[in-house]
């Protein structure tokens, strides 16, 4: 007989499983970049042995059947956002479904109205959602919700493996010679953002070096060039960027500031969107399956629209390093 619950785990039957507090397992899924990875990726762990979730999701009314799929995403500017939403259009022309758009700007403020607003869609794909867990946990009891780039339990979701991505590029800087590792932080509320830097923080510490957050800074090319005086304070550091649209960035203020990549600094991004491969020098990146995250969200989507999905399934798919010229060999 196992030490599973019989009744519905609680936060603190996770608590308990894990041992640690049940405000280390809230904090691990609503503010993740106060907890460290380890301690981190153990509660989610723990979370899905027992079936953990967190405010049960019941709707709360029958829904008329639009065949509409609301998509909304932080910044359509962002090709990442492009490649996601393609993966999304290849399930939904299969299936006979129209898609909405809709882009936050980055804004909580309009991604809450935007979901206030909307009510000709089945179901919402929330990308990278910078929104409370309970605002998007009340979405869901009115309409199935698929989160991507989030996790919040209770709620279906596709993630990258962020702690392994992130590793990747931390190894790869202190392999090249960098004895400082500093991450160029996007926005504040950003969930996997948390988990990067923390990822970061951790993986630097067990190689015996240190590393250092800066931002936070909007995460486009403008947010990106925005950060270049505060990354050049760090003369000899390793850079691992929230994304490429800011490594993109940063490399024009690094250039602009009399500075040359790889030779001031090593720049990693995140995403390994096109425009990556394109400037000068090439992008290393942490490389995501981003148009399979979309197709995926969809399909999970279109489960719970359907009935056929109990609404709590993660997906983590595999992230990779690109290695390209912005990262080479630094010696002492």
């Amino acid at each position: 007989m196992s030490g599973r619950p019989q009744s519905r785990p609680t936060i603190y039957d996770v608590a308990r499983v894990a041992g640690v507090s049940p405000a280390t397992v809230s904090r691990t899924f609503a503010r993740p970049r106060m907890v460290s990875a380890e301690t981190a990726e153990r509660i989610r762990d723990v979370a899905l042995e027992l079936g953990y979730r967190a405010n049960p999701v019941r709707r709360t009314a029958p829904v008329v059947r639009h065949d509409v799929i609301a998509v909304v995403v932080a910044d359509i500017s962002n090709p990442y956002y492009g490649m996601v939403t393609r993966g999304v259009q290849d399930v939904a022309v299969r299936s006979d479904q129209t898609l909405q758009l809709m882009d936050t700007l980055e804004s909580g403020q309009r991604e809450r109205r935007a979901l206030e607003r909307t009510r000709a869609a089945d179901g919402f794909l929330l990308t990278s959602p910078l929104g409370s867990d309970e605002a998007i946990l009340m979405t869901a009891k009115s309409r199935p919700v698929v989160l991507i780039n989030r996790v919040i339990p209770g709620l279906p979701s596709v993630i990258i493996d962020n702690v392994g991505g992130s590793r990747l590029a931390v190894d790869h800087l202190i392999d090249l010679g960098h004895r400082e590792i500093l991450y160029v932080a996007g926005p504040e509320d950003s969930w996997v953002g948390g988990v990067r830097w923390r990822t970061v923080l951790d993986r630097a510490t067990e190689r015996g070096t240190t590393a250092h957050r800066v931002g936070h800074f909007r995460a486009t090319i403008d947010g990106g060039l925005g950060a270049a005086p505060a990354v050049l304070d760090h003369p000899h550091a390793g850079v691992v960027t929230h994304n490429d649209m800011m490594a993109i960035g940063l490399i024009r203020g690094i250039r602009l500031a009399g500075g040359r990549v790889p030779d001031t600094m090593c720049v990693v991004g995140f995403d390994n969107i096109a425009a990556g491969a394109a400037v000068a020098p090439p992008l290393t990146s942490v490389a995501a399956p981003l148009r399979e995250m979309g197709a995926t969200a969809a399909r999970l989507l279109l489960d719970l629209i359907e009935g056929r999905a109990d609404g709590s399934e993660q997906v983590v798919l595999p992230s990779t390093l690109v290695v390209r010229e912005s990262t080479m060999r630094h010696e002492d």
